[in-house]
């Protein structure tokens, strides 16, 4: 406990989801590699910022870059027809000794920890499980949902699960098993007090509708359904405020000293889903496609009768939708005092695959020269200091084995690169200077890029893109595959809330 007048013990703590986390390439693996951690490190002396770790077997629920550069040490720099049986019975390998780890069957996966971490974000989370899911929740979720342990399905079970247990109890004893993320957060404001609250939820209340391509809007029910049991992939605005109120008001109760929150970037900007017109045209095109498929469907392959997609009106309305969000976080955070971290609209900025080629918003002059002195990025710098990195997916030249394309989102193509994140936390910062809060240190540059090690040395596998990509989304039309519903498709299925996400083809 604390008395009124102290200096609050902990200077920073987050409750948040996949992008708090730091989620990337499929996985959590590096969460030194999140945006809170680049925050943290701006002050001095370093507050403490605990984080449970996830580096075993390079993540869960997989990490598309590890595996990538395991497939490419076993076959060089392309996968050929002939090599397709043996390429899958390596994958199949490494995600069977993957699922088994974080399923607990090579070792007890609970640590001896008796507080909470100060980063609460659990990927996948929506607004309302951090006030719903525990971690003895979760772990009846496990017990008593039927395992799948097939070569159609590769990829831990209940992976989204086994990352609460760790995060919000990881001991898995009896004293904060109940704990719901706020719960844990209140702990710390009773037990030392909180400076600094970052709240960022929001974007799983619709980034469903571009993994799953579905567009199913919630119905009343879903708000106080697990997470399993609901069936939307778009939050209606009138039940998007009603939980980001209910958010609002559970966090002015925890007391911290101040708290700050952020918008929700166009869930149509990710490389996620790949924009394709009508009549396959692309050159010159600025603004919505006619449709949105598979990010590993070329527009030569691409069939509206066959291929899972959404169409133009259905892009157009998810933008409208993530704007009316933006509204109401504004606006219900203008009422509590909270800060806004105007995130889409940066993002929005720099998205060059909508705005033509160019961007709105410059990236920041120390961002630029780091870029500039990195020789494995300085060819991603244009004269005078103008980095071309964009939130296309990542393009590799056959050439050079450098990146000339991408470089903001991670090869699941919906997280950031940790360059991405190290943009996310300039805007965090800025906007929280721009309020009064102090920092000691500027971002440290030279370190988030030089750790980005899949835009400074990225995988030869992807030179050859659309081969590569062809491979890991095998699904059950291709005889020579024995792996079933494809890696990329089950890894859509994990990001979509919808319990019959397994069924999309």
């Amino acid at each position: 406990m604390r008395g009124s007048k102290d200096t609050p013990k902990h200077k920073l703590v987050v409750l948040g989801d996949s992008v708090s986390q730091g989620f990337q390439n499929g996985g959590i693996y590096r969460t030194d590699l999140n945006f809170p951690s680049f925050l943290r490190n701006c002050w001095e002396p370093t507050p403490d910022f605990d984080q449970p770790q996830f580096t075993a077997q390079a993540g869960i629920p997989l990490n598309l870059e590890v595996l990538t550069r395991g497939l490419e040490d076993e076959f060089d720099h392309s996968i050929e027809w002939n090599e397709y049986l043996p390429a899958i019975t390596h994958l199949y390998s490494t995600l069977k000794r993957i699922k088994k780890y974080w399923e607990g069957e090579m070792k007890p996966l609970n640590i001896d920890r008796n507080v909470p971490f100060h980063n609460q974000s659990v990927w996948g989370f929506a607004m309302n499980d951090a006030w719903m899911v525990t971690e003895e929740n979760s772990r009846k979720h496990i017990e008593t949902r039927k395992e799948t342990y097939s070569i159609f399905d590769m990829l831990p079970d209940h992976a989204m699960y086994t990352t609460a247990r760790l995060v919000l109890n990881p001991s898995f004893g009896n004293r904060f098993s109940r704990n719901t993320p706020i719960d844990n957060v209140t702990y710390l404001q009773n037990h030392g007090g909180i400076e600094n609250l970052i709240v960022s939820m929001g974007h799983n209340n619709i980034i469903g509708a571009v993994s799953d391509l579905k567009f199913v809007l919630s119905e009343e029910e879903d708000l106080n359904k697990f997470p399993s049991d609901r069936n939307y992939t778009v939050y209606r605005p009138e039940h998007f405020e009603q939980e980001f109120r209910t958010l609002a008001e559970k966090v002015s109760q925890i007391g911290a000293e101040r708290v700050i929150t952020q918008t929700i970037p166009y869930a149509t900007i990710p490389p996620v889903s790949r924009g394709v017109n009508a009549d396959k045209s692309r050159e010159g095109h600025t603004g919505y496609f006619d449709y949105y498929t598979r990010f590993w469907i070329w527009d030569a392959d691409f069939d509206p009768e066959v291929h899972p997609h959404l169409t133009k009106e259905q892009a157009i309305s998810l933008d409208q939708h993530v704007d009316e969000y933006n509204a109401i976080i504004r606006k219900v955070a203008k009422e509590y005092g909270w800060i806004t971290v105007p995130l889409n609209q940066y993002v929005s900025g720099i998205a060059r695959r909508r705005l033509g080629g160019d961007i709105r918003i410059p990236y920041p002059k120390d961002f630029r020269k780091a870029m500039e002195n990195n020789p494995e990025t300085a060819h991603l710098v244009e004269s005078p200091g103008k980095p071309v990195l964009s939130t296309d997916y990542l393009r590799v030249d056959e050439q050079t084995g450098k990146v000339f394309k991408g470089g903001i989102f991670s090869l699941d193509g919906i997280h950031p690169t940790t360059i991405g994140y190290g943009l996310i936390a300039h805007v965090y910062k800025e906007t929280m200077e721009q309020h009064g809060i102090s920092f000691d240190k500027p971002l440290d540059w030279e370190h988030i890029i030089a750790s980005d090690t899949l835009v400074t040395d990225p995988p030869s596998l992807l030179v050859e893109l659309r081969n590569f990509l062809r491979f890991l989304s095998l699904g059950n039309q291709d005889k020579i595959s024995v792996v079933g519903n494809g890696v990329l498709n089950q890894l859509m299925n994990i990001f979509s809330p919808r319990d019959d996400s397994q069924q999309i083809p």
